[in-house]
């Protein structure tokens, strides 16, 4: 019989052969001890369509000739009344076998064609963002992207960053929903940010820009008899003319011999529905940076509509000397262990205040999985920014 291959899904051949064997044990020791006619080794039948549900084609083949023999040595030593009952039994067994061998090679095939489609996919995605790390003038920039693994279909994270005349600008997003329509979203999305954030000297006016292109891409996904999505998204500035001078600190500081926390980059930064960043500090020390709500890109027309839209905002904070500010999609913070409980994010954090950023992204994800015992139910974006050394 084949192997199961990688996909932990499929029982191995060992599982398989153990598991037929009992259940045959079980059930001619059940129609030996019913002391009648019972024809209770029919009940095997059952095994080969159990295993055409996640066996590979062999381990079905090998369960379904297994049950046939026994089924025709137990019509032979037990054989029923008259010739016409004996071949119903074998024909019916013989049919029922090869109707499942029949399921099990459909299932099989089509499970190779989804697996064939998500790697198409994933492997659009990863040419679709920027490879890490990346160092600009102001910042380094670590990160990990990984896929879900325990769905067909690959979601819609997205990140990047530019260097541009008005700073280093960072972006890190997700779409709604999955499969290649969401990849297409997030790449409306990218070759928006691609051009805006080197064309408009405000962060405000990035984030317009990402608006307007999902709201285009919405509209031709409409015509197409798609549907609409929309993007949570948080648009970072650091660096750049006209930024204040978040040094002052620390040469206020070196003049007295004191250490500021002052001493710092300034962050600039407009949220759009997307999860609050986090801050790691030297010391240890982690806090969430508490940003505007704002709406998800794709949702200000709607809320112009009913009367809610608010004009986005920007939020300026330092990332002190030393600090890392990590970026998340909801693959972490949604990671769930046996009982339900989400993993804690600033905890896990705290834990890896000691490793170096250009591992932390890596060690995070490794914790998220170990607190989900190892299941993934979306992609996975994690991202550590620093100040350039």
């Amino acid at each position: 019989m084949e192997s199961k291959g990688t996909d932990p899904r499929v029982p191995g051949n060992r599982a398989v052969v153990l598991g037929v064997l009992a259940a045959t044990v079980v059930v001619l020791l059940a129609q030996a001890a019913s002391g009648t006619n019972a024809r209770l080794v029919l009940l095997l039948v059952f095994l080969p369509a159990l295993l055409a549900g996640r066996g590979t084609v062999a381990q079905t083949v090998a369960a379904s000739a297994w049950v046939t023999g026994v089924v025709v040595v137990s019509t032979v030593l037990f054989p029923p009344a008259d010739l016409e009952a004996r071949v119903g039994t074998l024909v019916t067994v013989l049919g029922a076998e090869a109707a499942v061998i029949g399921l099990c090679v459909r299932r099989v095939r089509r499970e190779r064609q989804l697996s064939r489609m998500r790697q198409s996919a994933v492997a659009l995605q990863r040419q679709l963002l920027r490879p890490l790390p990346v160092t600009t003038a102001d910042v380094r920039l670590d990160g990990l992207y990984r896929p879900v693994e325990e769905d067909a279909l690959v979601g819609g994270d997205l990140y990047d960053i530019a260097e541009t005349p008005h700073g280093t600008r960072v972006l890190v997003g997700d779409v709604q929903g999955k499969g290649l329509p969401a990849i297409g979203t997030g790449f409306a999305v990218l070759s928006a940010f691609r051009e805006a954030a080197f064309r408009e000297p405000e962060l405000t006016a990035v984030a317009d820009a990402l608006e307007a292109a999902v709201e285009r891409h919405n509209a031709y996904a409409v015509q197409s008899g798609e549907q609409e999505r929309f993007v949570t998204a948080t648009v970072l500035a650091l660096g750049g003319p006209g930024t204040p001078a978040a040094e002052d600190g620390a040469a206020d500081a070196a003049e007295d011999g004191t250490t500021d926390e002052r001493a710092g980059a300034e962050v600039s930064a407009v949220n759009c529905g997307h999860l609050s960043p986090y801050l790691l500090r030297a010391g240890g020390r982690v806090e969430s940076v508490a940003l505007p709500a704002g709406l998800p890109l794709g949702l200000a027309s709607l809320a112009e509509l009913t009367g809610g839209a608010q004009p986005r905002t920007v939020r300026r904070f330092l990332l002190p000397e030393g600090g890392v500010l990590v970026l998340l999609t909801d693959g972490i913070t949604e990671a769930q262990d046996a009982s339900g409980a989400f993993y804690p994010v600033e905890r896990g954090l705290a834990e890896l205040a000691a490793v170096p950023a250009e591992a932390l992204p890596v060690a995070l994800d490794g914790r998220a999985r170990s607190w989900s015992g190892g299941r993934s139910r979306d992609d996975v974006t994690v991202l550590a920014l620093r100040r350039a050394s």
